[in-house]
């Protein structure tokens, strides 16, 4: 496999294009600074700390009460003087040897306290109190003592036992969680200065693609959106709009600048994951409800409201996606809209399979965008390629290494399919090239961690995610791959 080292040396493996290893390296190297911003707790979740988290109170606040008892002073037995209850009024009076303070978990202990007697080590004693030579004071319950074993300093909590004022408690880049948030409230926090996860648009593209409903012959249904936002989050990032538009340069052009010129109408956003993907209204062959065959049990399609698609994108994203037109054929028109737009581009073409058909560049303004292929497999591995190195960037983690195991029979107790599936269709080992195999490309192969190593799942021709459904990782077979361990990348879970 092409080490980091490797990775500088230009190596146009196949025509044109980068070798895999080069084309992850070009991403994490072009990963954007998310930007700074201070937001209220409610919405930090996923985020990454700007800077260390410190504690703007001690935890803490005073010296408080670690169990339900008696805050007693001295040695016993004590004359219990009053009750203080957690959140309520403090014992007001210095606590002198001899007497005590019934208390609850939380709760305040009074200044003169030593230890705290727990109940379940508390013995009163009626009906006489010895005689002991304690004032009375305000709040006294006359008549009541107790006695008891208590080590000195037991269950009380100090100030700033568990957090100092002003003590660094994470580091910055440590990722917000349920867990930081409450941590970040306890310290008397009600913001927090994160960076802010950078945001996704998707661009779906292809006359032939539909989002609802059984595809008409010639029609097919988006395999790539749906499985889009949960890869963009998974690798930190914020789903933004889904855009469903025409084949076409003059839509995907104006789809892709910031600002739309008067009179251009945008895509109608979908919400991730829900909602029949809209078009363009200036040229869409037909609605999704148009393009699908009405089936009993199939939702029918909903249409797109008409004043959605003035209300589309905003151009707010860091990066765009571009699913489909990464290609060159005839229906392919990215790669002439970012040279129209000016881009820079960064990676076109990867000497990879699946996947080979992927593109990152620059606009001018600075927005990053991704061409992914049409094949629903192929898109995922150009994803792992290229958008979760992108989205990740410093917080990137390569792989663990493994062994690969021989491929499984098409009876293998590994395949996840049913019997009449395995005669049908055996496990397809394609990209499981013998020992020695001297393609020029980096192979990636649906696989199965094991015992035995990585065991491919079979099913992973292009246009399936079969085997990826199956698999719980990628392996990467490098060029000359010869039996030695390989890279596993990780799927989104």
């Amino acid at each position: 496999m092409e080490t980091d080292g490797e990775v500088r040396r230009v190596d146009r493996a196949s025509g044109g294009d980068v070798t895999w290893a080069e084309a992850r390296a070009i991403a994490l190297r072009a990963s954007p600074s998310a930007p700074v911003e201070e937001v209220p707790l409610s919405t930090a979740r996923g985020c990454r700390l700007a800077g260390p988290l410190t504690a703007l109170v001690p935890v803490p606040g005073t010296d408080v009460s670690a169990m339900d008892g008696y805050a007693v002073a001295g040695e016993g037995p004590w004359r219990v003087l009053g009750r203080v209850l957690a959140g309520g009024r403090a014992h007001g009076e210095v606590l002198k040897p001899g007497c005590a303070v019934e208390i609850a978990t939380g709760a305040p202990v009074p200044e003169g306290t030593t230890s705290v007697l727990p109940y379940e080590a508390a013995h009163p004693l009626a009906p006489a109190p010895p005689t002991h030579d304690s004032p009375t004071l305000s709040g006294e319950r006359e008549g009541v003592w107790v006695a008891g074993v208590v080590q000195e300093g037991r269950h009380v909590r100090r100030r700033g036992e568990d957090v100092g004022l002003g003590e660094v408690v994470l580091g910055a880049g440590t990722r917000v969680t349920p867990a930081v948030l409450g941590l970040a409230a306890a310290l008397g926090h009600d913001v927090l200065a994160v960076h802010r996860r950078l945001e996704v648009a998707v661009l779906v593209t292809g006359d032939e693609v539909i989002g609802e409903g059984l595809p008409e012959p010639g029609r097919v249904r988006d395999a790539i959106g749906p499985f889009l936002p949960g890869l963009i989050a998974w690798a930190g990032a914020r789903v933004g709009p889904r855009l469903t538009i025409p084949d076409g340069a003059a839509p995907l052009r104006a789809a892709l600048m910031p600002h739309p010129p008067a009179g251009v109408d945008r895509a109608t956003s979908v919400p991730p994951g829900g909602g029949a993907p809209a078009s363009l209204g200036d040229g869409a062959s037909g609605s999704p409800a148009e393009r699908t065959r009405p089936h009993p049990g199939a939702r029918r399609p909903t249409a797109p409201k008409a004043d959605a698609g003035r209300a589309g994108w905003d151009g707010g994203a860091e990066i765009v996606v571009v699913c489909g037109a990464s290609s060159k054929g005839p229906a392919d028109h990215l790669r002439a809209v970012l040279d129209d737009l000016g881009a820079e581009v960064l990676v076109d073409g990867v000497a990879v399979r699946p996947g080979h058909p992927q593109l990152l560049a620059r606009l001018p303004c600075g927005r990053l965008v991704v061409g992914l292929p049409g094949n629903p497999f192929a898109a995922l591995a150009a994803a792992l390629t290229l958008l979760v190195p992108l989205l990740k960037g410093e917080r990137y983690e390569y792989g663990e290494r493994m062994t690969l195991a021989v491929t499984p029979t098409p009876t293998s107790p590994t395949s996840t399919t049913s019997p009449s599936h395995r005669n049908q269709q055996p496990v397809h080992a394609a990209h499981q090239a013998p020992r020695g195999h001297r393609h020029r490309n980096t192979r990636l192969v649906p696989v199965r961690r094991s015992g035995k190593g990585a065991v491919p799942v079979g099913h992973d021709r292009p246009g399936s995610l079969w085997g990826a459904a199956m698999a719980d990782a990628l392996a990467v077979l490098p060029p000359g791959w010869d039996g030695e361990p390989v890279e596993l990348l990780e799927l989104p879970d």
